[in-house]
């Protein structure tokens, strides 16, 4: 913990009063915002930053917690944020860019530690599932991934998966993504001996009940090495696959 080491090293050469240090100590691990608390320590314990989700937040609440972490140096990843918080945050920093498919709003004030060379390939059933990838293609590629794309391959013609598999078999990690029955990371995780991280969409009609049919699909699939997040959780599906990448 640099910053908690700098700290003390002020108050040791006296630069610091012990009430001036006990405060900044404070401020290293959390924020008190009023209508939220910010977690400054979630870096040094979980190696990425805390991420803002945006979904139940009005814009100025998250243009406030967006200010105080870029203020810290940190890169800020907004999630689910619809065209209005781009705006809120457009206005203390230009730079921040907005990703409209994935609904994401980011900003990078430093590189994040490059894992290593291996990508993370990110496959999607159908083009309607394309927003949920995006998601998590770009937080894979926030936090420093290489990622390979690989769109509407599902299994309705799994010759066009097939045709594909030589570039898959080169990720280290995949994230699969499918709506309808999701059947598609069952056919990947049979193809692949990597880990497989099964994303379920909320697309298809009446009787996939907004993504539980391909959720229960998911979470019954017969390939061994396939893990299932939550339906259209592609934030959750590419934190994780840059936390194995990593390894």
């Amino acid at each position: 913990m640099d910053d908690i080491k700098k700290i003390l090293e002020e108050y040791k050469k006296g630069t610091l009063d012990l009430d001036s240090a006990a405060d900044k100590v404070n401020s290293n691990y959390f924020t008190d915002m009023g209508h939220s608390i910010l977690d400054n320590n979630r870096t040094y314990r979980n190696g990425f930053p805390e991420v803002i989700y945006c979904a139940g937040k009005t814009p100025d609440q998250i243009r406030e917690i967006f200010a105080a972490m870029a203020g810290r140096g940190d890169n800020v990843l907004a999630t689910r944020a619809d065209f209005s918080v781009y705006e809120a945050v457009k206005i203390d920093y230009p730079e921040a860019l907005y990703h409209e498919a994935a609904r994401i709003v980011s900003l990078k004030n430093r590189e994040f530690p490059k894992g290593n060379e291996h990508p993370i390939a990110v496959i999607t059933a159908g083009t309607s599932d394309i927003p949920v990838a995006e998601e998590a293609a770009l937080t894979a590629e926030f936090y420093g991934n290489k990622v390979i794309r690989i769109n509407d391959v599902g299994v309705a013609g799994i010759h066009r998966l097939l045709n594909r598999l030589e570039l898959i078999r080169t990720a280290r990690v995949l994230v699969v993504v499918a709506g309808m029955e999701g059947a598609l990371p069952s056919a990947v995780g049979g193809l692949v001996d990597k880990p497989v991280i099964a994303v379920p969409t909320s697309v298809g009609y009446g009787a996939s009940f907004g993504g539980l049919a391909a959720l229960l699909g998911m979470l019954n699939s017969c390939a061994s090495g396939t893990s299932v997040v939550n339906i259209d959780n592609g934030f959750g599906a590419g934190y994780l696959a840059s936390m194995i990448n990593r390894l």
